[in-house]
């Protein structure tokens, strides 16, 4: 390992990763810049819709700085891609991350940092403490810029909650007494369901409650999945579904799909591009639903987790770093850039500004008659609370899909397979050679 990796690893987190757990040499230049030496290409792997339509804004404007985007797989698909890519010297400029995958970018030496070429610009101002700090990994290093985000809310059918005297609940407590009201007076009916199949659900729903799964401590990760906020989150969704106050089947099925739309389930935790999914799920109750803050632990707070949401990251393979975080700055923070997006991608922007811009100045169709959807959607966005990632979310994630199904189904101890999710995190980093606290 060169010292450029080392570098790279130790201050990406936050001197905390062991080195054996590093990836290599990537090849790259580490961010050095040949910007003034004429016209440029900047190659942008990504998979958002309506990217390409943002991009052409700044090629107009950018003759020199030409963006070309090659369209890609999301997920751990594009983050396999990319680290084998640099692994061979031969990464794109930048890449789309998730925010959960830039530890494990980060780890193995493929992001550039570029706060050196964005001090000054006053970009950190543009986003929320909590989108922010999931790029920054709590260091002085910047290794993204936010480019959507997916604040958790609470969709609920209005007709139905009218039909059956449900007040819409405010508090996690209220949001049980719901479930077990609903299941009263309609045995044919669920609130909701508990998906064990979708982790990124159960982990904004932690990190609400103050889970910070992967933190770092000296020289070592320390992993707190199994915490006593996570556990508050996993003892109370585990007891409903024990109780039979909640459905135990996973989402996005052909069951789930027709359980929206008949009204068997008459409400979804979800994030802020849900309206897309029932508009396609749940097609005959256009009109039907509304959405409202997510409850909350403590009366009167305003705290929600993310589910979803990605960045622009800077690789260390970039022959142009200076221009491409410029690029990325811009397309995330530019008002016509994220209006482009909004409108031709359906992208919930992560810049606070345009939250309430005008291309969110009317509802989603399928909400339209909540003229105010996206003005409750900036206030709970403000309450984002951090993520703390680490370089094996996909390990936790796989984890908990097996784990949490086998408890869901036989409605047996969710405290037991989060133990098992944490037990298989640690035991994975070890073998990666990452040094892990506790």
């Amino acid at each position: 390992m060169n010292h450029r990796a080392v570098a790279v690893c130790t201050a990406a987190l936050v001197s905390a990763v062991a080195l054996t757990g590093c990836g290599g040499d990537s090849g790259g230049n580490g961010g050095s810049s040949s910007d003034a030496s004429g016209p440029i290409t900047l190659e942008y792997w990504a998979w958002a819709p309506g990217l390409e339509q943002a991009v052409a804004l700044w090629n107009e404007a950018n003759p020199d700085v030409r963006v070309v985007v090659k369209n890609q797989a999301g997920g751990d698909d594009l983050v396999t891609r990319v680290v084998t890519a640099a692994q061979a010297g031969e990464a794109p400029d930048l890449v789309q991350a998730e925010y959960q995958a830039l530890p494990t970018l980060i780890s193995n030496d493929v992001l550039a940092d570029i706060s050196d070429h964005l001090e000054g610009t006053g970009t950190a101002e543009e986003f929320s403490e909590g989108l922010w700090q999931q790029v920054t990994l709590g260091t002085d290093a910047l290794y993204a810029i936010p480019q959507d985000s997916g604040p958790l809310m609470f969709y609920y059918r209005h007709d139905l909650f009218e039909e059956y005297g449900l007040e819409v609940p405010t508090t996690w407590d209220e949001f049980a007494d719901t479930a077990r009201a609903l299941r009263d007076a309609a045995p044919d009916r669920y609130l909701t369901t508990f998906s064990a199949q979708d982790a990124g659900l159960f982990a904004g729903l932690s990190q609400q409650a103050g889970a910070q799964w992967w933190t770092t401590e000296g020289e070592s990760w320390r992993v707190a999945i199994d915490d006593e906020p996570t556990r508050r989150v996993a003892e109370f969704w585990g007891g409903l579904v024990a109780e039979d106050a909640i459905h135990n089947e996973p989402m996005y099925t052909p069951a789930w799909n027709q359980a929206l739309n008949t009204g068997e389930q008459i409400a979804w935790v979800s994030a802020v591009w849900a309206p897309g999914v029932l508009a396609s799920s749940a097609e005959d109750t256009a009109g039907q639903w509304a959405v409202a803050p997510l409850p909350q632990w403590e009366a009167g707070g305003n705290a929600t987790g993310s589910w979803g949401g990605s960045t622009t990251a800077v690789t260390n393979d970039s022959d142009h770093a200076e221009a491409a975080a410029k690029f990325a700055a811009w397309i995330n923070t530019d008002p016509e850039a994220l209006a482009t997006m909004v409108r031709e991608g359906g992208i919930y922007p992560a810049a606070t500004a345009a939250q309430t811009g005008d291309a969110l100045a009317e509802p989603p169709a399928f909400f339209a008659d909540q003229p105010d959807f996206y003005e409750i959607a900036a206030g709970v966005a403000e309450g984002t609370a951090p993520a703390a990632w680490g370089p094996n979310v996909n390990v936790a994630y796989s984890t908990f899909n097996d784990a949490f199904g086998s408890a869901a189904s036989a409605r047996s101890d969710f405290g037991a397979a989060l133990a098992e999710v944490q037990n298989a995190t640690v035991a994975d980093l070890e073998r990666q050679g990452f040094r892990v606290a506790g």
